[in-house]
């Protein structure tokens, strides 16, 4: 298959998403599977060669242009590639080696394999020629990928014998597969979207795309044309593929497809992408709605990458919004504010505003549907009325109305929220924001702290959830009340790096004191401690007090 053959990953399609293990790390990774499947056939006793399965290509004059299989294509030349590497370092090639290497990898300057074009520089400096011996300073999320997959396959081969090494080459070498180049790129597509209907499904994104393009090719008028709409497609979805690898680590692409259905149809209550696009495929007009729709995808990923890029960056409201994660309910807004070009005070109006809601709903676990009170005011929310007023005036009400059927997140019920046990997660957030009100008293011109600043933020009990056994350990009674209503509490909760939260433990509160020095609401905790050095209830409640009417206020 590579030997005398030219083969490029389109841009438009998915760049390399394969992860490899990290460090320290047990859970397995594909290219780890890839390796242990390997081993497992180095090991076994089979007499048929390994079978790296099936790959579907668009012929096309000098290459041949991957539709299906490109993960497992693109590994089996990182692996290669380390395998050569690791094998030079040991010995000088042979003759037949170095006729493998010449099928499999390069011939003179012809790279047999041709990843997207904005990864594909790093791909031969880094993987080809290895003349590179650091990643570069700016790199896609795939690139990184790619480095990190070549970097392990070196680090596990390299620590091999050389009998290893060529019984590795010969498996691959003498592998099996199985292929179908096509000329006809209608018949391409349908093959892809028939052959991902078993096995692990390719995201509902993927099956858009495939549909889009088949449909070009079942309605399209003349072939000009359709060439025409292709291309067009094929460099939206290049766009795409760009901004995916950008922001994937933040969001999942088939969110974003959920989001712009909302948006492009303007409704929250927009859902199951997948069969809303066949609807409008088998209606009137469908290569108009490809091209309106793949338009609004490339929008939507071009926005949500500034939104989760440079705005994130360089505004703390964003920051904080997207600090607090789930917030599926307040991105179509933030689509529609990008895309109207509303000023970034506005944008952070929204995200202040939402991450209060956000917050309010996650405390007090109602199961009232936020979507049914906001839906209408998400409608009337246009480019014809891009005002955020009648937004922010809603939440506004629902923060303060008593009415039955909005007052499920009104000031009451936060407050009642505050005073029971809270989830880790919303805790650190909910400490986070204190420590940023704290720093910020009397301060002009004030930076606030971002979370991402503080080095693996952890959740510590000051007094410890089993009473420690040394006497005395300043913290108490541990009786039924202190148990059951102070040592889950945002009173006796502080916000610490993990390193901190693994040394104190359960030390005595004195000796902890000591230590409460990284930040402004570990210093202030003194201030609070009965006699000097207890951490009682009477303590746990007056700092508890405190904080609550910080968060009441702000939120």
């Amino acid at each position: 298959m590579l030997a005398n053959n030219r083969i490029v990953v389109p841009a438009y399609q998915r760049a390399y998403a394969w992860d490899t293990p990290a460090e320290g790390s047990s859970r397995a990774s594909q290219t780890q599977v890839f390796l242990s499947d390997l081993e497992a056939y180095r090991s076994s006793n089979s007499r048929s060669p390994y079978y790296f399965g099936h790959f579907l290509f668009e012929q096309t004059q000098g290459e041949y242009r991957v539709i299906d299989g490109q993960q497992r294509l693109t590994t089996i030349t990182l692996f290669l590639a380390a395998l050569f590497a690791c094998l030079q370092a040991k010995r000088a090639l042979t003759e037949d080696e170095q006729d493998r290497y010449k099928d499999m990898i390069k011939r003179e300057s012809q790279i047999r394999f041709k990843t997207v074009d904005y990864d594909n520089q790093t791909f031969v400096d880094y993987v080809i020629n290895q003349s590179r011996t650091a990643a570069p300073a700016s790199l896609t999320t795939s690139a990184q990928r790619l480095i990190n997959a070549f970097d392990f396959f070196k680090k596990k081969l390299g620590a091999q014998p050389e009998a290893y090494l060529t019984d590795m080459l010969r498996i691959v070498s003498q592998a099996s597969c199985s292929t179908h180049p096509v000329r006809d790129e209608a018949e391409a597509i349908q093959m892809f979207i028939f052959q991902n209907n078993r096995g692990k499904r390719p995201s509902n994104l993927e099956v858009v795309k495939a549909q889009f393009m088949y449909a070009i090719h079942l309605h399209g008028e003349d072939q000009q044309a359709k060439d025409s709409l292709i291309e067009e497609i094929q460099n939206r979805f290049e766009t795409i593929y760009k901004s995916i690898s950008a922001i994937e680590y933040r969001i999942n692409e088939d969110d974003v497809l959920q989001y712009t259905l909302r948006v492009h149809f303007n409704s929250l209550w927009e859902s199951g992408a997948l069969d809303r696009i066949e609807k409008m495929l088998a209606a009137e007009a469908p290569l108009e709605f490809v091209k309106d729709f793949t338009n609004s995808l490339a929008i939507s990923f071009e926005h949500l990458s500034v939104f989760f890029g440079d705005d994130e960056r360089n505004s703390f409201p964003i920051h904080s919004l997207v600090t607090l994660g789930g917030i599926a309910v307040v991105l179509p807004f933030i689509l529609k504010a990008y895309r109207f070009g509303l000023p970034l005070s506005d944008k952070n109006q929204l995200c202040v505003a939402f991450e209060s809601l956000i917050i309010r709903h996650r405390l007090i676990g109602t199961r009232a549907d936020i979507t049914s009170r906001i839906n209408d005011a998400y409608e009337a929310f246009t480019s014809e009325a891009p005002s955020i007023a009648p937004v922010l005036e809603l939440i506004d009400y629902l923060k303060t109305t008593k009415n039955w059927w909005w007052a499920y997140w009104n000031n009451e019920k936060l407050a009642e929220a505050l005073e029971i046990e809270i989830g880790h997660p919303t805790a650190k957030h909910l400490l986070w924001k204190y420590e940023v009100h704290l720093k910020c008293q009397g301060q002009r011109g004030y930076e606030p702290q971002r979370y991402s600043d503080i080095k693996r933020p952890e959740l510590e009990h000051i007094a410890p959830s089993t009473e420690p056994t040394a006497r005395p350990h300043g913290y108490g009674t541990y009786d039924e009340i202190f148990k059951g209503e102070y040592l889950n509490c945002l009173g006796n909760y502080l916000l610490v790096s993990k390193s901190h939260n693994c040394a104190v433990g359960n030390i005595p509160f004195a000796e902890k004191l000591a230590t409460y020095q990284h930040n402004a609401q570990q210093r202030e905790i003194a201030k609070f401690a009965s006699a000097g050095s207890v951490w009682d209830q009477d303590a746990i409640q007056v700092r508890h007090d405190k904080i609550v009417a910080a968060l009441m206020a702000e939120l």
